[in-house]
């Protein structure tokens, strides 16, 4: 019996192939809508597959209950394999390759014949591909450079993703006899953006061990085991993810979680304090040293707990998330805690799209999953006109969404439910710094979201010239993922940040954490600097989807990273305040 992770597969399979072939848009999305309700279905999905039911799921209709019967009664999925033949598998790599869309995809291989990767750089190189109607040399140069900065990058995956699988592993190993403590460690626990290696830490007695290590190498999600030793084992993931796994005595846990989360500047930090006091650093514990300024292996002191160890070193606890040796050692020698913004803090879902434009939901099923989840407010933010190939708004469709969005928000009030819809825009700046609406329009929105989306490439004076007028615009309260990377996909616009940060910190004006784990900007190197600044910030989901908005989470992390606090995070304010500081933004610059 297929698991829901296969049918979902299968479902998200045929939505990326659906694309490629030009398929309707809407008839594409329901697939991908029906992938991630499976993906994220709590019951049990064989239930309803036995009973012929699955069209009592929302989200799951009569054609695709039936495609996934047949999946799971002959191992083929009809629509699937339909597709297949239309369109080669090996062309959905193509759609992380940035400058090229699912039109020009196909018209590749029409013309060339082509289906991979490889195939595609040596058309390239050829000249081929620069002389295909529509694209042209400077197209094709940034394809080309998209699809190095994708290989430079294909051993890390994105923070989403090595959550996921660490999560899975964790959930099958805890509860195993003889796991006194499990713990993810590494750039996972540190939240970076992106992951190479998924490290995950056991505190376990040398009986156990053996046992462990069998479920680990022998878990459904083990593809390659790359090595087993006395107390460490790695593994490849189905996913192509290298996961290793330590197993140490309880006793030296508090060291081990401390030294194998990092980073290794951290690291070097806490072992240069440790001398200082006499003291050696490493793996099993915290030592005494001797004499001859050599670690005494039998004066061990004791480092069970991780917090001990920076308690013996004169230190409070640091949060995983702060270990960069970025001034966190001189703060926590001082103060007990650091005041780090919450997930629970965050009291509405700002940066929104709908169906109005890119989005896979209206703006009601956006809302009643932001109440399912205890948000006050949401802000809509679907793509401005400038926008067309996103469903861009024009002005006569902006004035018909404020209508609707005023019913909405007249039925929540007469129905007693305490919950707003805000009428926002995600203003596309334009090359000259300006937004996208005359002012009559601009004037209409309670915020605006101001971002680039095109000519991601113009030098660092010109773009530092767009962003700054487009601070100044009284009618921005926000300026949306500043950098344009896609992580692993697409570098960064030339920017000078630090200027940037200072200048908008000057002008009231917000730079968004874009949540989605494909952006997670503003970056959190940039913390220090924000923090410096008095810079206020957002924590955005960007969600194209329902499931989009749990996104949040991601962005929280990466604000923790950077030092945000609540005081600075505008989506922690009710949704007066947040209309408030909105409308202070606009008449502080007019």
């Amino acid at each position: 019996m297929p698991t829901i992770r296969d049918i979902a597969d299968q479902l998200d399979l045929v939505y990326q192939l659906m694309q490629l072939a030009g398929e309707n848009r809407f008839k594409a999305i329901a697939f991908d809508r029906a992938s991630q309700t499976i993906r994220g279905f709590e019951k049990d999905i064989n239930k309803y597959i036995e009973e012929k039911s699955l069209t009592n799921i929302k989200g799951i209709g009569k054609s695709i209950a039936n495609d996934i019967y047949a999946y799971v009664e002959t191992g083929e999925m009809p629509v699937l394999e339909k597709f297949k033949e239309k369109v080669p598998v090996g062309l959905i790599q193509w759609l992380n390759i940035s400058g090229l869309g699912p039109k020009n995809i196909l018209k590749i291989h029409q013309q060339f014949g082509i289906s991979t990767v490889n195939e595609l750089k040596k058309c390239i190189d050829r000249g081929d591909l620069a002389e295909l109607p529509g694209l042209g040399a400077k197209s094709v140069e940034k394809i080309k450079k998209s699809i190095a900065w994708m290989e430079q990058f294909e051993e890390r995956c994105r923070l989403n993703e090595a959550n996921d699988i660490a999560n899975e592993f964790v959930q099958s190993l805890k509860n195993l006899p003889g796991v006194e403590s499990i713990k993810v460690a590494g750039s996972l626990r540190r939240t970076k953006e992106t992951i190479g290696d998924i490290d995950i830490l056991i505190a376990a007695e040398e009986a156990h061990i053996n046992q462990i290590f069998d479920a680990f190498t022998s878990h459904e999600c083990v593809v390659e085991i790359l090595g087993r030793g006395e107390t460490k084992s790695s593994v490849r993931s189905r996913e192509g993810r290298q996961i290793d796994l330590r197993i140490v005595h309880p006793e030296s846990f508090g060291a081990a979680l401390m030294y194998f989360t990092g980073s290794k500047e951290h690291n070097i930090a806490m072992r240069f304090r440790a001398r200082e006091r006499g003291l050696a650093l490493n793996e099993y514990g915290l030592f005494k040293l001797n004499s001859k300024g050599e670690t005494d292996w039998e004066a061990k002191i004791q480092s069970k707990k991780e917090s001990s160890i920076y308690e013996d070193l004169g230190l409070h606890w640091i949060p995983p998330e702060l270990r960069e040796d970025r001034g966190e050692l001189e703060w926590f020698t001082e103060h007990e805690q650091m005041p780090l913004v919450q997930q629970e803090q965050i009291r509405g879902v700002i940066h929104t799209h709908s169906t109005w434009s890119d989005g896979k939901y209206s703006i009601q099923e956006m809302a009643a999953a932001c109440i399912a989840r205890d948000y006050e407010y949401l802000g809509i933010t679907d793509h401005s006109k400038t926008a067309g190939y996103a469903g861009g708004l024009s002005i006569d469709r902006v004035k018909a969404q404020w209508e609707e969005i005023e019913k909405l928000n007249a039925q929540y009030a007469a129905e007693g439910v305490n919950f707003v819809i805000f009428k926002g825009i995600e203003s596309d700046i334009l090359g000259n710094g300006d937004l996208d609406y005359p002012t009559d329009i601009l004037a209409g929105f309670d915020f605006i979201v101001a971002s680039v989306h095109q000519q991601l490439d113009m030098p660092l004076d010109a773009m530092m010239d767009r962003f700054k007028r487009a601070i100044e615009n009284p009618f921005t309260t926000m300026i949306g993922h500043p950098t344009g990377r896609l992580l692993l996909k697409r570098e960064e616009s030339s920017l000078d940040m630090n200027v940037l940060i200072e200048y908008a910190a000057q002008q009231q004006t917000a730079i968004e954490i874009n949540a989605s784990p494909w952006r997670l900007d503003l970056d959190w190197i940039w913390g220090n600097k924000a923090k410096q600044a008095g810079l206020f910030t957002s924590i955005n989901p960007d969600a194209h989807s329902i499931e989009g908005i749990d996104d949040i989470h991601y962005g929280v992390r990466i604000a923790r990273k950077a030092k945000f606090d609540q005081a600075r995070v505008l989506n922690s304010l009710s949704a007066d305040d947040f209309l408030s500081w909105a409308k202070k933004s606009r008449t502080s610059k007019l």
